[in-house]
């Protein structure tokens, strides 16, 4: 052999480490040269090139895809424009929400009168379940207690109202009479023709007045009495499920806040319902004193005026002054002696009402100092009325009780 044919031929040590070379690994391994290079790069993958190119990059190596409708594109670029309109839509909702407040605000009003009746007729609810009594006897027996006070108060009320009002009409056609037959006027009716043109106002003014009014009054009734049986049943459903409601509110308190949350949250129900109890026990004293006082007096309707006196005595600070004038005027209206003895009454009750049946009534129930009662009632009045003025005084006590117990110690930490 020529040098040059052996420096050509392979040499045996190469040939054999050819021949020991390992085959392609995969799908490929096991197959001959020719058929994987006949093949086209889709199926020797073992897939058509239409199947891999057809699916995602992510999830040809092996991750699921994170977005089923794709990767979201780029948040709009934040310009005066839509800064603009995302502030105008903020003021068109706004205003939106204060105009609902404000077309249901008698609603609100009511659920607020009746939430806080419930929470003053619970403590006697309460009392009665110490006694023995399940939960729901004892509020059987305060809602009936309720509805015979309030029957008793339409009863007393209704049938002297009426009364007055057909006296008063039966009396009108003698009324004209005398004033037909009185020389003056008889002189200034032949001068001036004033009883034709009264009769004239009468039956063209006055009459369709009187029946327009009276349709209003009979509406104004009506509006009353639904009012007064919606606050009854809403008055009755809080009164059942005081505690779950409380239970539920305090669930959206923090855990770590919720036990103190119910010691204050208990604190302040308690005297709210203190409050209500005691400014109603207040109220049924002045009414039993002004109902002896008027009977012995001998004033008419004293029933009925001792009713007024202890409705109107709910209303803080002048609540007391308003029922006093109302019944001394009356009984002005039936005697001279017998109006200046209201008045000398009622001054001397409302002095030992101040100063020593409502301190000692009130000593267990809301803890506001004089100034914040009177700056409480004048807001809560002017802001919703005499509801305002009733919800004014434990309102205040409650957010007393919140600054003394949560803002104070905050502060004294800083």
């Amino acid at each position: 052999m020529s040098p040059l044919s052996a420096d050509v031929e392979p040499a045996p040590e190469q040939e054999e480490a050819r021949r020991e070379e390992p085959e392609p690994r995969g799908e490929q391994a096991g197959k001959p040269e020719g058929e994987r290079a006949g093949k086209p790069e889709g199926e020797r993958a073992g897939k058509p090139e239409g199947e891999r190119a057809g699916k995602p990059e992510g999830e040809r190596a092996g991750k699921p895809q994170a977005e089923p409708y794709g990767l979201p594109g780029k948040p709009l670029a934040r310009g005066p424009f839509l800064f603009g309109l995302v502030g105008g839509l903020g003021v068109l909702t706004a205003i939106a929400l204060a105009q609902m407040i404000v077309a249901s605000l008698s609603t609100i009003i009511l659920i607020v009168v009746a939430m806080f009746l419930a929470v003053g007729l619970n403590p006697a609810v309460e009392a009665l379940q110490r006694r023995g009594l399940a939960r729901r006897g004892a509020i059987s027996i305060v809602f009936a207690g309720v509805i015979v006070a309030f029957a008793l108060f339409g009863l007393a009320i209704v049938p002297p109202v009426s009364k007055q009002l057909t006296e008063f009409i039966d009396a009108v056609p003698g009324y004209l009479t005398e004033l037909s037959n009185h020389p003056t006027l008889r002189q200034l009716d032949q001068d001036y023709q004033i009883l034709p043109q009264l009769r004239t106002f009468v039956t063209s003014t006055l009459g369709p007045s009187l029946a327009t009014g009276i349709m209003g009054a009979g509406l104004v009734v009506l509006n009353g009495v639904f009012t007064t049986v919606t606050l009854l049943v809403l008055m009755l459903y809080f009164l059942g499920s005081l505690h779950t409601i409380k239970d539920y509110l305090l669930k959206l308190v923090p855990a770590s806040r919720r036990t103190r949350t119910r010691a204050i949250s208990e604190e302040i129900l308690s005297g709210i319902g203190g409050y209500v109890a005691g400014n109603v026990l207040i109220s049924v004293i002045a009414g039993v004193v002004t109902w002896i006082f008027l009977s012995i007096a001998g004033v008419q309707y004293a029933l009925a005026l001792s009713l007024v006196v202890a409705l109107t005595d709910l209303i803080p600070l002048v609540g007391a002054t308003i029922g006093a004038v109302l019944v001394t005027a009356v009984a002005l209206l039936d005697s001279w002696p017998a109006g200046i003895a209201c008045a000398i009454f009622f001054v001397a009750y409302q002095q030992v009402e101040n100063y020593f049946i409502y301190p000692r009534v009130m000593k267990h129930s809301v803890n506001v100092t004089p100034a914040v009662t009177v700056i409480a009632a004048l807001f809560g009045g002017a802001l919703l009325g005499i509801v305002g003025a009733l919800l004014a005084i434990p309102v205040a006590a409650a957010i007393a009780l919140i600054i003394r117990e949560l803002v104070l110690p905050r502060q004294d930490r800083a």
